[in-house]
């Protein structure tokens, strides 16, 4: 973890059904459980709430000025391709003194790959 991140942005789609984020809730849960001192914001593209600049804008107000935003997308579809980073653009552009870090989409990284594939190979007979 770069040291100067002083909080992450959870960035998903969203969807109507508001228990769809709860896997969202959980994965924010799971830093705040490894790092209790970071902060944790979870935001979304649509349908959900609070969108990726009413995150930004409310950790920037809190006082942090590194920000790390982790795109939990499983391919690089266009809203990764397209719509995320005309919104890191925008944000960049609103606050020219933070340093606002994206990661690549989870799906692009090998850590997950390598988690789904054991995933998938475990007994399906779970205690």
């Amino acid at each position: 973890m770069t040291p100067s991140v002083t909080a992450i942005v959870l960035f998903a789609h969203g969807s109507r059904d508001p228990l769809w984020r709860a896997p969202i809730d959980a994965v924010a849960a799971e830093i705040q459980r490894i790092e209790p001192n970071m902060a944790v914001h979870c935001a979304f593209l649509e349908l959900m709430s609070p969108s990726l600049p009413e995150a930004v804008d409310a950790l920037v107000q809190s006082g942090h000025r590194c920000v790390r935003v982790m795109p939990l997308f499983l391919g690089m579809g266009r809203h990764a391709r397209e719509d995320l980073p005309q919104l890191i653009g925008q944000l960049r552009q609103s606050h020219p003194d933070l340093l606002l870090e994206l990661l690549p989409a989870a799906g692009e990284m090998p850590e997950l790959t390598r988690c789904l594939a054991q995933l998938s190979l475990q007994s399906a007979a779970r205690p």
